[in-house]
């Protein structure tokens, strides 16, 4: 299901047909060092990832992680939307792009669709975390208008994240 679209990008569920680009995705080195390793090794991994994340999400909020892919072609180049998250009062924004398709303007452009989704969606603000030394998110968060408010420990976990937010006009 389509979600919301910009010029270059649709951002849509996640399908289960989608576990090959998952796989690769969150195999990449990026995602293992500023988002952690989630031990997706096969295909069956990444269904079930797919299965107990996104879509369970979709489910149970009305939103989720989007698969992000480009109109021309239809390929699939990151994920970004929305998470609500334990450990965080507000929902929060993620993201993250295939390397190959990195610095080219495609996470801003998803990441800015997904903003004005959340408007859409009736929220009154929005959050954001990243590791201290992820210079590109923090970076593309501040484009957002997000503003640094300080740091946050997540439950089940021992590292100190940045934590961004927005407050809706």
């Amino acid at each position: 299901m389509n979600v919301t679209e910009t010029d270059r990008l649709i951002l849509r569920w996640v399908e289960l047909s989608d576990a090959g680009f998952i796989q690769k995705l969150l195999n990449e080195p990026g995602w293992l060092k500023y988002i952690g390793d989630k031990g997706i090794r096969t295909l069956d991994d990444a269904r079930s990832y797919i299965v107990n994340g996104p879509r369970a999400m979709y489910e149970r909020e009305g939103f989720g992680l989007f698969l992000t892919e480009r109109k021309e072609d239809h390929i699939p180049i990151g994920l970004c939307g929305l998470i609500k998250r334990e450990g965080l009062e507000d929902v929060d924004i993620g993201f993250a792009f295939l390397s190959e398709h990195q610095s080219k303007g495609y996470a801003l452009e998803a990441a800015s669709a997904t903003v004005k989704l959340a408007k859409k969606l009736g929220f009154n603000r929005l959050v954001a975390i990243t590791t201290h030394d992820n210079d590109s998110s923090s970076k593309l968060l501040e484009k957002l208008d997000m503003q640094l408010e300080g740091y946050v420990t997540l439950p089940n976990d021992t590292e100190e994240l940045k934590k961004y937010g927005l407050t809706f006009q």
